[in-house]
């Protein structure tokens, strides 16, 4: 009885811990996808200050109460598809008619490593021709904690 008791206790447990595996938000690749440049707050200020598109990929309202500094806002929104590198970009929405010039430097960002909508843009864009992709993995939140230009 007494090893029955254990055996329940552990799958109990086994499933609990997969349960909260699966609240927790998954992780984006530490590397940019195949067309983007993985990079961080310096080389997106050098960017910015050649002329890059700074594209901010969060809800319309996550850019309303404060973004980088002369960022623009093309939510990644709605999005519907998995979290995961094999993601269906056809269940999401991404309006990429403000990014008219694909051979400029864009630049997009969201909500750091555990926010999809930026590895998502990126991917989409690449895939649609663009040629000069930066990826800002570490996002808003590693821009402000540096204290850098916002608005």
């Amino acid at each position: 009885m007494n090893a029955l008791k254990h055996l329940l206790l552990a799958i109990t447990g086994c499933g609990l811990m997969s349960f909260a595996g699966g609240v927790l938000a998954q992780e984006t690749p530490a590397a940019a996808p195949a067309g983007v440049k993985l990079v961080e707050a310096k080389a997106v200020q050098d960017l910015q200050a050649k002329g890059a598109l700074i594209v901010d990929t969060r809800k319309a309202g996550e850019f309303a109460e404060g973004t980088i500094k002369g960022a623009i806002s093309v939510p990644y929104d709605p999005e519907k598809s998995a979290k995961d590198v094999s993601f269906d970009a056809s269940q999401d929405k991404f309006d990429m008619s403000k990014l008219a010039d694909k051979s400029k430097d864009i630049v997009v960002f969201c909500n750091s490593g555990t926010c999809w909508k930026s590895y998502k843009a990126a991917i989409t864009l690449a895939k649609n021709g663009y040629k000069n992709l930066h990826w800002y993995r570490n996002g808003f939140p590693d821009w402000k904690a540096r204290k850098l230009p916002t608005e």
